[in-house]
Protein backbone atom coordinates (compact mmCIF):
# COMPACT_ATOMS: atom_id res chain seq x y z
CA UNK A 1 0.00 0.00 0.00
CA UNK A 2 1.30 3.44 -0.93
CA UNK A 3 1.95 5.81 1.92
CA UNK A 4 0.30 9.18 1.98
CA UNK A 5 2.00 12.48 2.57
CA UNK A 6 1.39 13.85 6.02
CA UNK A 7 0.60 17.49 6.62
CA UNK A 8 3.44 19.46 8.25
CA UNK A 9 1.97 19.44 11.77
CA UNK A 10 2.08 15.61 11.73
CA UNK A 11 5.75 15.42 10.83
CA UNK A 12 8.37 15.22 13.57
CA UNK A 13 9.40 18.77 14.43
CA UNK A 14 13.04 19.55 13.74
CA UNK A 15 15.30 20.10 16.72
CA UNK A 16 18.03 22.67 16.32
CA UNK A 17 21.64 21.80 17.11
CA UNK A 18 21.82 24.22 20.04
CA UNK A 19 18.72 22.72 21.70
CA UNK A 20 20.00 19.21 21.04
CA UNK A 21 23.33 20.10 22.64
CA UNK A 22 21.65 21.69 25.66
CA UNK A 23 19.41 18.69 26.31
CA UNK A 24 22.23 16.21 25.65
CA UNK A 25 24.34 17.98 28.25
CA UNK A 26 21.57 17.76 30.82
CA UNK A 27 21.03 14.05 30.08
CA UNK A 28 24.74 13.38 30.54
CA UNK A 29 24.80 15.44 33.75
CA UNK A 30 21.93 13.46 35.25
CA UNK A 31 23.44 10.14 34.12
CA UNK A 32 26.73 11.18 35.75
CA UNK A 33 24.97 12.03 39.02
CA UNK A 34 23.41 8.57 38.99
CA UNK A 35 26.76 6.89 38.25
CA UNK A 36 28.30 8.71 41.24
CA UNK A 37 25.41 7.67 43.48
CA UNK A 38 24.27 11.22 44.09
CA UNK A 39 20.62 12.28 44.53
CA UNK A 40 18.89 12.93 41.21
CA UNK A 41 15.20 13.39 42.02
CA UNK A 42 15.31 17.18 41.74
CA UNK A 43 17.33 17.11 38.51
CA UNK A 44 14.99 14.54 36.92
CA UNK A 45 11.93 16.53 38.03
CA UNK A 46 13.37 19.76 36.60
CA UNK A 47 14.19 17.99 33.31
CA UNK A 48 10.65 16.61 33.15
CA UNK A 49 9.19 20.05 33.80
CA UNK A 50 11.32 21.63 31.05
CA UNK A 51 10.56 18.93 28.48
CA UNK A 52 7.05 17.79 29.39
CA UNK A 53 8.17 14.15 29.46
CA UNK A 54 7.70 11.87 32.47
CA UNK A 55 11.20 10.43 32.62
CA UNK A 56 12.51 8.58 35.65
CA UNK A 57 16.06 8.19 36.95
CA UNK A 58 16.15 4.77 35.28
CA UNK A 59 15.67 6.40 31.87
CA UNK A 60 18.90 8.34 32.40
CA UNK A 61 20.83 5.49 33.97
CA UNK A 62 20.13 3.05 31.13
CA UNK A 63 19.49 5.19 28.04
CA UNK A 64 22.77 4.25 26.36
CA UNK A 65 21.90 0.55 26.51
CA UNK A 66 19.21 0.89 23.87
CA UNK A 67 19.60 4.25 22.15
CA UNK A 68 22.12 6.95 21.60
CA UNK A 69 22.38 10.25 23.41
CA UNK A 70 21.25 12.22 20.35
CA UNK A 71 18.12 10.07 19.95
CA UNK A 72 17.23 10.52 23.62
CA UNK A 73 17.82 14.27 23.40
CA UNK A 74 15.75 14.59 20.21
CA UNK A 75 12.88 12.69 21.85
CA UNK A 76 13.06 14.92 24.94
CA UNK A 77 13.10 18.08 22.81
CA UNK A 78 9.91 17.12 20.98
CA UNK A 79 6.40 17.24 22.47
CA UNK A 80 5.60 14.37 24.82
CA UNK A 81 1.91 14.12 23.87
CA UNK A 82 1.45 15.96 20.58
CA UNK A 83 -2.33 16.51 20.21
CA UNK A 84 -3.29 17.56 16.70
CA UNK A 85 -6.71 19.22 16.26
CA UNK A 86 -8.69 17.73 13.41
CA UNK A 87 -6.50 14.67 12.85
CA UNK A 88 -8.31 12.29 10.50
CA UNK A 89 -8.70 8.53 10.50
CA UNK A 90 -6.64 8.36 7.28
CA UNK A 91 -3.83 10.30 8.93
CA UNK A 92 -3.91 7.97 11.94
CA UNK A 93 -3.84 4.97 9.60
CA UNK A 94 -0.76 6.42 7.93
CA UNK A 95 0.90 6.91 11.32
CA UNK A 96 0.10 3.29 12.20
CA UNK A 97 1.57 2.14 8.87
CA UNK A 98 4.76 4.05 9.52
CA UNK A 99 5.01 2.64 13.04
CA UNK A 100 4.45 -0.92 11.87
CA UNK A 101 7.02 -0.43 9.09
CA UNK A 102 9.63 0.69 11.68
CA UNK A 103 10.04 4.14 10.15
CA UNK A 104 13.14 5.93 11.49
CA UNK A 105 10.77 8.31 13.30
CA UNK A 106 8.67 5.50 14.83
CA UNK A 107 9.08 6.83 18.39
CA UNK A 108 7.61 10.19 17.47
CA UNK A 109 4.83 8.71 15.34
CA UNK A 110 3.92 6.37 18.19
CA UNK A 111 3.59 9.27 20.66
CA UNK A 112 1.53 11.16 18.08
CA UNK A 113 -0.74 8.17 17.43
CA UNK A 114 -1.24 7.46 21.15
CA UNK A 115 -2.01 11.11 21.95
CA UNK A 116 -4.71 11.31 19.31
CA UNK A 117 -6.76 8.16 19.91
CA UNK A 118 -8.94 7.35 22.94
CA UNK A 119 -7.42 3.91 23.58
CA UNK A 120 -5.22 4.12 26.72
CA UNK A 121 -2.80 1.42 25.49
CA UNK A 122 -2.54 2.36 21.82
CA UNK A 123 1.09 1.19 21.68
CA UNK A 124 0.03 -2.28 22.84
CA UNK A 125 -2.47 -2.50 19.98
CA UNK A 126 0.46 -2.05 17.60
CA UNK A 127 3.22 -4.04 19.31
CA UNK A 128 1.41 -6.51 21.61
CA UNK A 129 -2.02 -6.81 20.02
CA UNK A 130 -4.83 -8.92 21.40
CA UNK A 131 -5.49 -12.16 19.48
CA UNK A 132 -8.10 -10.57 17.22
CA UNK A 133 -5.61 -7.94 16.02
CA UNK A 134 -2.53 -10.14 15.50
CA UNK A 135 -1.37 -9.55 11.95
CA UNK A 136 -4.12 -6.97 11.43
CA UNK A 137 -3.80 -4.08 9.02
CA UNK A 138 -2.99 -0.54 10.06
CA UNK A 139 -6.62 0.29 9.29
CA UNK A 140 -7.95 -2.38 11.70
CA UNK A 141 -5.57 -1.31 14.48
CA UNK A 142 -6.54 2.33 14.00
CA UNK A 143 -10.23 1.49 14.07
CA UNK A 144 -9.72 -0.45 17.33
CA UNK A 145 -7.83 2.49 18.82
CA UNK A 146 -10.54 4.94 17.75
CA UNK A 147 -13.48 2.79 18.87
CA UNK A 148 -12.31 2.45 22.47
CA UNK A 149 -14.70 3.90 25.01
CA UNK A 150 -13.85 4.21 28.68
CA UNK A 151 -16.10 2.35 31.04
CA UNK A 152 -17.77 4.61 33.59
CA UNK A 153 -17.38 3.24 37.11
Amino acid sequence: MRSMNLRPELLPPPVGPRRLEEISGEIERIADLIARGEPVDDAVAAFAERTGHAYTALDFAEYDGWRGLEDFAREAARPARPKIPGITRDELVELARRILAADPETDYYLRLFAANVPHPQAADLLFHPPAELRGASAEAVTDAALSHRAIAL
